[in-house]
């Protein structure tokens, strides 16, 4: 269904389709890189302004385009990121940021506690009134709505060349993740990550706040900038997504109406992929327990996981190296980890592992 493309106007938001079928909402938090001329672009040049550290390239495009093919609202950012970060929480320290991606933002070296407050008021607190808004009125007619978020990210990142076509992120929730994953997964020649390249647990971000603590349905969508940089690539990927959500959104919906999926393929998947990730996130956070001593008392370590993580990519057709399957482990390059944490075995280590080996 096309529906028409109506909005309404606000200093901090476009609402889009604002009476449009509310069991699906679109947010797109970083869709702008504006910055009013009293912040004096926050004493950095068009150059930067132009670059992911201001803005989502191609989120919101895509966002208006799967707004107007699914006939369902969407609520758009119109404020730089590098003002005030509308996917952060109040208490998260890159709220607003003073160094983003190798940038120092001036106009931000000195914004104080009641500057920020200043900034919440102005932009932050507004958009997302206006989700909630939507939130509110799809309940007054009964439906509890599925959230979907919008966001793009860089090909490369710190010299590493992201293979992602798209990401879903999401935390606990994967009523709507999980079928999501699936049917992106149908597309062949696109590589679609699962909490990549970055992960959908952080407390307090949009879909925590709007999706999380309201037990909705959600996920964020990452699309690599590359892949929408022309109108053509747009249409594409809206299209692509829009289909995708078409028959995911259903199927969560269905879940939502029966208090949540059973224990069935899709969560157990859900909850395996929790635990996995939790498992990560204590290894890297244990960087002095040696991979040698996994090795001898577990008889796997963290390389062991990553060449894992990369069998399991390639049996579902995702193309990932061993390098960037190891990153996923490590929290960073393997070579860097060994660098900054790993230790020469001592000959106890050497002989206890020896001993494991023959006896393994």
């Amino acid at each position: 269904m096309t529906t028409p493309h109506t909005f309404s106007r606000h200093p901090a938001f476009d609402l889009v389709n604002p009476d449009g079928e509310p069991s699906l909402i679109l947010v797109c938090d970083h869709a702008s890189n504006h910055i009013l001329p009293e912040y004096e672009g926050l004493g950095l040049g068009a150059a930067e302004l132009s670059r992911h550290i201001a803005f989502d390239i191609g989120a919101a495009a895509v966002t208006r385009a799967l707004a107007q093919s699914l006939g369902a609202p969407a609520v758009l950012s119109r404020f730089s990121r590098l003002l005030i970060d509308a996917n952060r929480g109040f208490d998260d320290p890159t709220l607003v940021m003073k160094l983003s991606d190798g940038a120092i933002i001036p106009g931000n070296a000195h914004a104080d506690d009641d500057e920020i407050a200043r900034r919440i008021a102005r932009f932050h607190a507004p958009y997302h009134g206006a989700i909630a808004g939507l939130i509110t009125r799809a309940a007054a007619r009964g439906i509890a709505p599925v959230l979907v978020s919008i966001h793009s990210f860089t090909p490369v990142m710190k010299g590493f060349q992201r293979p992602w076509s798209f990401g879903v992120l999401w935390d606990k929730d994967g009523r709507l993740a999980l079928p999501l994953l699936r049917r992106l997964r149908q597309q062949p020649g696109l590589i679609i990550g699962d909490n990549e390249p970055y992960s959908g647990e952080l407390e307090g971000d949009c879909m925590n706040v709007h999706g999380t603590r309201n037990g909705l349905a959600h996920a964020l969508i990452e699309i690599r900038q590359d892949l929408i940089e022309t109108q053509e690539g747009v249409l594409q990927a809206a299209g692509f997504l829009a289909g995708a959500l078409r028959d995911a959104v259903p199927i969560a919906q269905a879940h939502a109406s029966k208090g949540g999926p059973t224990m069935d393929e899709a969560k157990r998947e859900a909850v395996e992929a929790a635990v996995f990730r939790r498992l990560v996130e204590h290894l890297q956070s244990r960087s002095d327990v040696q991979n040698i001593e996994m090795m001898t008392t577990a008889g796997f370590c963290r390389n062991c996981l990553g060449d894992w993580y990369k069998e399991a990519a390639e049996g579902l057709g995702q193309t990932i190296s061993k390098e960037a399957a190891r990153e996923r482990i490590y929290g960073m390059p393997q070579a860097e980890w060994k660098a900054k944490y790993q230790r020469d075995a001592t000959p106890e280590q050497l002989a206890a592992f020896e001993k494991s080996q023959k006896h393994g």
